[in-house]
């Protein structure tokens, strides 16, 4: 089991959150030192030893878990002496998957799905619960917020290097009182070079084999993530032979060179193919928002395990 760990902040209280494959689990642990006049151990158990909990472990586990035992749910279910259930006996009589207990001196105790552990805080206190469902909030939020960084970084980037090497341009091309025409032209001539060295084809080639596209979409809005970076890393580079005094056919067959060798280097890199499969996941999700669905995200259903 690939596990994970963060730690959120509850009423003063250090509650751990572990990420198991793509979920997260909160340390009933951690919550339950909230009764400080009960041993932490009593106070999960007393709580799972209700037929209202079983009954609410059992849906989720049915919903969310395909080898779910049910017959072990109906042992407990049925049974006619007092409900006893630890989270070791729930879990070795259904196979549940919703909760589990793990050893350790450090990051042990008893973790259960954030679905669960939320129904768990209502137990502990109204006000305790919803403590935790802020901070879990804010947590997941700033896991957002760093992924959107990541992305960003590179577009800021690109931003930063164009300015470099516009400025390059200023210095060792124009001429001196060019009209602002004249300017805009020559800019234009330096991205197309960029463009046909990364691309293979200049913003107007593109644009006539792309005559679906809108009138305000250019061939650097379509580029992938490894494009964005390859064609940052370009901008400097050619600021750096123009600075050299290189001609424009040189330079198209030294740039033309770098962005080959630095595709296939991206190409091949797991952490920049995980931020461009992040990157999808948000348009896809934007634009299931923009269609008026809803956002898995802050969904407050719970979700089959994919």
């Amino acid at each position: 089991m690939s596990v994970k760990g963060k730690t959120i902040v509850v009423q003063g209280a250090a509650v751990a959150v572990s990420k198991v494959g793509d979920e997260d689990y909160i340390s009933l642990t951690d919550m339950a030192r909230h009764k400080e006049d009960q041993e932490i151990d009593a106070v999960i158990f007393n709580w799972m030893s209700t037929h209202y909990t079983i009954d609410f472990l059992a849906v989720w586990e049915q919903v969310n878990n395909p080898d779910f035992k049910p017959m072990g749910f109906q042992g407990f279910k049925n049974s006619k002496s007092r409900l006893l259930v630890s989270p070791k006996r729930w879990v070795e009589a259904t196979n549940a998957i919703g909760i589990f207990s793990r050893s350790g001196r450090y990051g042990g105790g008893t973790f259960a799905h954030r679905d669960i552990a939320f129904e768990f805080g209502t137990w502990l206190s109204a006000e305790f619960k919803y403590y935790l469902i802020l901070e879990f909030q804010r947590l997941k939020e700033s896991e957002q917020r760093q992924a959107s960084v990541e992305w960003d970084l590179q577009r800021t980037l690109a931003k930063i290097n164009y300015r470099i090497h516009t400025d390059a341009i200023k210095a060792h091309i124009i001429p001196l009182e060019v009209t602002k025409e004249q300017a805009r032209f020559t800019y234009a001539s330096e991205a197309d070079l960029l463009n046909v060295a990364l691309f293979g084809v200049t913003a107007t080639q593109w644009r006539v084999a792309n005559p679906d596209a809108g009138k305000k979409v250019n061939i650097r809005d379509e580029a992938s993530l490894e494009q964005l970076i390859v064609l940052s890393n370009l901008e400097s580079i050619n600021a750096l032979l123009i600075e050299q005094g290189l001609s424009q056919g040189e330079r198209l067959v030294q740039l033309n060179r770098t962005a080959i060798t630095q595709m296939k280097s991206l190409v091949d890199n797991s952490h920049i193919r995980r931020l461009a499969e992040d990157q999808d996941h948000r348009n896809a999700v934007e634009q299931l928002v923009a269609l008026g669905g809803s956002d898995p995200l802050v969904e407050a259903a719970p979700r089959s395990r994919r």
